[in-house]
């Protein structure tokens, strides 16, 4: 799927967590990373729409991104 507006984001979890996940997306034939990129679109469909989610990135426009010990793999 082609994403015309993307922004980058850094999530922090524990590392056990970020393993599991890893886990629970190879069994889906994903990576984690790709199950993070779906994740804004599954939230958005449950609480109304793309307009909260605009909104928010709208808001969060002045955010700068950075890589932190999270990053992909």
């Amino acid at each position: 799927m082609h994403y015309p507006r993307m922004k980058n984001i850094t999530l922090r979890a524990d590392e056990q967590l970020i393993e599991q996940g890893r886990l629970w997306a190879k069994s889906q034939y994903k990576t984690l990373n790709a199950m993070f990129r779906e994740w804004p679109e599954q939230f958005t469909a449950q609480s109304g729409g793309t307009q909260e989610f605009d909104a928010l990135m709208t808001r969060l426009k002045h955010v700068q991104g950075g890589r932190g010990s999270a990053g992909t793999r």
